[in-house]
């Protein structure tokens, strides 16, 4: 019986169309992407879809034109590599703003002639790490990259095997060097490397030795490893550069704001580290990219390479970089101007007595839906600096009642107009709030939490 009932029809793109909706809609969108949307409706009207057509198009039009939107971090991964690492400061938002137009990007004005991108930011790097000269590139693997590529083609890199580190996305070391026509030079063991190893794999393939910050992981118990500066004596009595990948990068000791120590920049140049690499969006708190600091020849080496013209920056955020790069030069008062410093900082009861302040209206909208507490936890640092570290902080316990997963709750804070990204841990939602420092936009929108 069901195959004699002929199959619904839409209206005509044409008749909808005229419709004043979609006019508005093409007001916004343009009319190429209008029809594409009401096709895409259209078909799944067909299919059996109950979403009126025009609503249907207007979220296919909303999912495929959107860029990335702004979220609530409260997941207490501060820097958090899927939510877009470091918040930038009002300094680099203004330098970017009046980076958008016409730029003395690649123009030297005193001698009216070209010049070079990376000179925006290179004496500022030189000035806050010791380094002889610097360059840019779009992110820390691509400095890696281009390093490996230019000074060890079809030669031996050495590098200890508790090193061998693998970050988010599947990016390893192994993979990087084969990409970059680099032999791995695997010395050592996971959890112990001793100075005899590096020496004993230098042979005439060799092309430098390196050292790997661990980033997202630690060896504890039954350790050794080889200081950079006892690893930079033994490449330098065989005529190597020793490189030092550092990852997070950070440009001043966290000890002095009262955060867990990482190793810097200018200490792993201080050690006789002929290169380091580091990145720009995570503990130096700029936006995505890698800079390479380090001896004059062969940063000019890595600079003359046809790859560096693929991975370099663009103007906005050479920008920004250069606009992050002056706050660090200024540590005394770098806490108060740098919020990726700012909220590592926070004191746990400051944290805990905005939850306090929150909870009455999370209650109050999730009402029959979830018991809310303020509960103490842990916040972390994120992208692989101290992965091993905690810093005490407060979290908005969302618990929810019979009939509800804490899945649920997790998906219905996304959907808000400002998405909130908690974390999900013992059946229940935890909104650590150390990273939220707009208040008053989270609680305007929770009463949109009501059944």
């Amino acid at each position: 019986m069901d195959a004699l009932v002929p199959p619904r029809r839409p209206p005509a793109i044409g008749r909808l169309l005229a419709l004043p909706a979609a006019r508005a809609l093409v007001e916004r969108h343009g009319r190429p992407l209008v029809v594409e949307a009401l096709r895409a409706a259209a078909a799944s009207f067909r299919a059996g879809e109950e979403a009126p057509i025009l609503a249907a198009a207007e979220a296919w039009l909303d999912h495929h034109t959107r860029g990335p939107r702004r979220v609530l971090n409260l997941t207490g991964t501060v820097l958090h590599t899927n939510l877009g690492r470091a918040p930038l400061p009002e300094a680099a938002l203004a330098a970017m703003a009046e980076a958008a137009g016409a730029t003395d990007l690649e123009f030297d004005l005193e001698a009216g002639s070209r010049g070079e991108r990376d000179a925006h930011c290179e004496a500022l790097l030189c000035h806050l790490t010791g380094a002889e000269a610097a360059l840019l590139v779009n992110n820390n693997a691509a400095a890696v990259l281009l390093l490996l590529r230019a000074l060890a083609p079809r030669r031996e890199v050495v590098v200890s095997r508790g090193e061998l580190v693998e970050i988010g996305g599947a990016f390893r070391i192994p993979d990087i060097m084969r990409e970059a026509g680099c032999r791995l030079r695997e010395v050592g063991t996971t959890n112990r490397t001793h100075p005899r190893d590096y020496a004993e794999a230098i042979g005439p393939r060799t092309a430098l030795l390196m050292k790997v910050h661990r980033s997202n992981y630690a060896i504890e118990g039954f350790t050794a490893e080889v200081a950079e500066a006892e690893l930079a004596g033994i490449a330098h009595a065989q005529g190597l550069p020793m490189v030092v990948d550092l990852g997070s990068g950070s440009l001043h000791d966290l000890a002095r704001w009262g955060l867990p120590r990482e190793p810097t920049v200018r200490e792993a140049i201080a050690a006789g580290a002929d290169l380091v690499t580091f990145s720009g969006d995570k503990l130096l708190g700029g936006p995505q990219a890698g800079l390479v600091v380090g001896r004059a020849d062969l940063v000019a080496k890595l600079r003359r390479h046809p790859l560096k013209r693929a991975l370099r920056l663009d103007k906005t955020t050479i920008a920004a970089l250069a606009a992050v790069l002056r706050l660090q030069a200024d540590p005394d008062r770098l806490a108060e101007r740098l919020p990726a410093l700012r909220l590592l900082r926070r004191p746990q009861a400051e944290i805990a007595a905005l939850a306090e302040q929150l909870r009455p209206a999370l209650a109050a909208a999730l009402e029959g839906q979830a018991v809310v507490s303020v509960e103490p936890c842990e916040s972390q640092i994120g992208s692989g600096a101290r992965p091993s570290d905690r810093l005490p902080s407060a979290a908005l316990c969302l618990r929810p009642r019979r009939g509800l997963t804490a899945e649920a709750l997790a998906t219905a804070l996304r959907r808000l107009p400002v998405p909130v990204i908690g974390r999900v841990a013992r059946g229940a939602v935890l909104l650590d709030l150390r990273c939220l420092e707009d208040a008053e936009g989270f609680a305007a929108q929770l009463p949109l939490l009501a059944p």
